[in-house]
């Protein structure tokens, strides 16, 4: 193996363990940390990471703080891009309750965020609530909300 090869093959373990394992509060990696310790060159890495990948019905998903993802994004977009594995399919149902996570509560985290993104991107907590109470029971909104926020599916300002 060449000396470029084994490099890569290097850096693209050190990704495996950056993005499979967390580390933080939130889930996935900043591009920053990525670019702190894979190089500058760590959009390459991700990409070759993401080709080994594909056989795994898995992906580097890259998610950035702007609403928009941009169609090039500059190295500064991306070191404050958040970086995630993610399932390239979809769960079967089978799947989805090997997760850990009720069906019910996933479930309730889908209808979470499409009323949210229904609302341009907020939502007071007391109407997500209620719509919660409507197809959830009433003792697990607020405990699947917390979750939620805990996790970083969904982010709670003061107001």
């Amino acid at each position: 193996m060449s000396k470029r090869k084994a490099l890569y093959a290097r850096k693209v373990k050190r990704a495996v363990h950056m993005l499979f394992f967390r580390r933080h509060k939130k889930p996935g990696v900043k591009g920053w940390e990525l670019r702190r310790s894979l190089g500058s060159d760590y959009p390459k890495v991700l990409s070759i990471l993401d080709e080994h990948l594909k056989a795994l019905d898995l992906q580097v998903k890259t998610v950035f703080e702007d609403e928009k993802t941009p169609e090039n994004p500059t190295m500064e977009q991306l070191d404050r891009a958040r970086f995630y594995i993610t399932l390239r399919g979809e769960l079967t149902l089978k799947e989805a309750k090997m997760v850990g996570w009720r069906i019910d509560d996933l479930a309730g985290l889908a209808i979470t965020i499409a009323y949210i993104l229904s609302k341009g991107g907020k939502a007071p907590r007391k109407e997500v609530e209620e719509l919660l109470h409507e197809k959830l029971p009433g003792w697990r909104v607020g405990l699947n909300i917390d979750r939620y926020i805990r996790y970083g599916y969904l982010a709670q300002d003061e107001n």
